[in-house]
């Protein structure tokens, strides 16, 4: 997964609105000390949510196999689980508000897709911690 997570730096988080149905954000994240990471703006609204509702799904980047090079295709990767508040993104010496505020992931749920040796089939793996790893393939 952080491999995947760090081809890129531009992801995609899901959190909930208020009313329950889903919102998607555009957002960066880093692996800091083994942790996931990543923030919010002040008054933005996915750490609305965030705070409102801890649940969160994350999308890697995203890069689509070459025709003629689909095994080369490093796949895609997805995490969910809570956004654990972490404190204050740090500060602009000239503001007197923290410039968002940081979370750390507890992650309950990673999936990878990728491909087959021979980019025949989809491989799907999964991950929980009450189940362990799965892997599915589909073709």
């Amino acid at each position: 997964m952080r491999r995947l997570f760090d081809a890129g730096r531009h992801k995609t988080i899901a959190t909930l609105r208020a009313d329950g149905s889903p919102r998607i954000s555009g957002i960066e994240c880093e692996f800091t000390d083994g942790d996931l990471r990543f923030g919010s703006m002040t008054n933005a609204r996915k750490g609305a949510d965030l705070k409102r509702d801890h649940r969160f799904a994350l999308h890697g980047p995203t890069f689509h196999p070459e025709d003629g090079n689909e095994n080369e295709w490093p796949g895609e990767a997805k995490s969910a689980g809570r956004a654990v508040p972490a404190g204050p993104v740090s500060t602009d010496e000239t503001s007197e508000q923290p410039a968002g505020k940081m979370f750390v992931a507890d992650i309950t749920e990673v999936v990878i897709t990728r491909l087959n040796a021979e980019a025949t089939k989809l491989v799907v793996e999964s991950w929980t911690a009450e189940r362990g790893l799965r892997t599915v393939e589909r073709g």
